[in-house]
């Protein structure tokens, strides 16, 4: 008997992530790396190929569902690719020039590969295409938002969107809710009613919580003064590779190296990346006008206990009780706060199971 499955692909410049998923079963996955580098695939359709050649005989692949980072305000829901659209992604490239060109590459690959097999691009920005005027425009002159598109796009909207509707299902519905998801890369978002209202990442992932190595909010007073320095080339790579938790630790990137090394650098590091997500958790309870629960998830949402124990303490004006043994367990959905208290939920995020089903839905229709 045949099953049809969907095939999920996150293109890199040289790489190429991919899932073959049915219903709720994983078939297949992994990843092709140094694409177009010495040793590597030529390009990203060789790779797909290989790919192709993996899948089990008896699944047929029903659609292809495609992470695409940068959807600009063109885009607000996972969409059907076409000629056109195509056209209109390469267009954005402007916005996202790192991930949206191989994006594209992907979609051209899987487009030449499975001829007949429907295409879906599947955005971040997407899920934070509610957010209203107030919440995406920034203080200039007004402008430069109509003829250049400097707004707040937000990101990680797959992860957010996933883990919202999961803390809903698991809590028989929720109001006010901010999801953190926690990695590298570290971003907020404010959910009222099932809708993203704001987050903290901007015009790029550069905005917002400290993460690996990117400084997150800074003052752009210091990036001018950076820039006049240092040049922006240098300064673009110092906010984006050089800073976070690897620039004010002197330490890593990675907050399990960071959290072990026992310097007073380090530990300053760790409070500020912690303070800076209370401020935020904080920010937006205030945006919503209160908030009901809060969702920890991400590489470092989910398994650092140590980060979660900090952040609700620093959150018990808004009633969340840290549950130490809940908090402590791992590899599960679950509650980490008392009874008494308002709950927090870890929840490991599922992005490409998220694009799965944008994309069936998307099919369906």
């Amino acid at each position: 008997m045949t099953r049809s499955a969907v095939l999920v692909l996150n293109a890199g410049s040289s790489s190429l992530k991919y899932q073959l998923i049915s219903g709720s079963e994983r078939l297949l996955s992994g990843l092709v790396e140094r694409i177009g580098e010495p040793g590597g695939d030529h390009d990203h359709a060789v790779a797909l190929g290989r790919i192709l050649a993996e899948l089990p005989e008896d699944v047929t692949v029903q659609a292809v569902g495609h992470r695409v980072v940068h959807g600009g305000e063109a885009f607000r829901e996972a969409t059907l690719i076409t000629p056109a659209v195509l056209s209109a992604l390469t267009e954005l490239s402007s916005l996202a020039p790192l991930h949206n060109p191989p994006a594209v590459q992907g979609i051209e690959a899987a487009l030449a590969s499975l001829p007949g097999v429907p295409n879906v691009a599947v955005f971040d920005t997407a899920f934070h295409a509610t957010l209203p005027p107030k919440a995406y425009l920034y203080a200039l002159p007004y402008r430069f938002y109509t003829q250049d598109g400097i707004r707040r796009y937000g990101f990680h909207g797959t992860s957010h969107a996933y883990v919202s509707r999961r803390a809903s299902e698991l809590l028989g519905g929720v109001e006010k809710l901010v999801t953190l998801h926690l990695g590298n890369g570290a971003s907020a978002a404010a959910v009222q009613s099932g809708q993203s209202i704001d987050t903290s990442m901007g015009l790029t992932p550069l905005e917002g919580l400290v993460m690996g190595t990117r400084s997150g909010d800074i003052d752009a007073g210091a990036v001018l003064r950076l820039s006049e320095q240092y040049g922006l080339q240098e300064t673009s790579s110092l906010l984006n590779k050089e800073s976070g938790l690897r620039g004010l630790s002197g330490v890593s990137n990675d907050l399990r190296d960071v959290r072990a090394s026992d310097t007073e650098q380090a530990r300053l590091a760790l409070a500020v990346m912690t303070y800076r997500i209370i401020k935020q958790v904080g920010a937006y309870a205030a945006a919503m006008n209160g908030l009901d629960a809060l969702v920890f998830t991400g590489g470092a949402g989910e398994n650092d206990v140590q980060l979660r124990a900090d952040v609700l303490s620093g959150l018990s004006f808004l009633g969340f009780e840290v549950d130490a043994a809940a908090n402590r367990a791992s590899g599960k959905e679950r509650r980490i706060t008392t009874p008494q208290s308002k709950p927090a939920l870890v929840i490991p995020t599922d992005e490409e199971g998220e694009i799965a089903r944008q994309t069936q839905e998307v099919v369906n229709r």
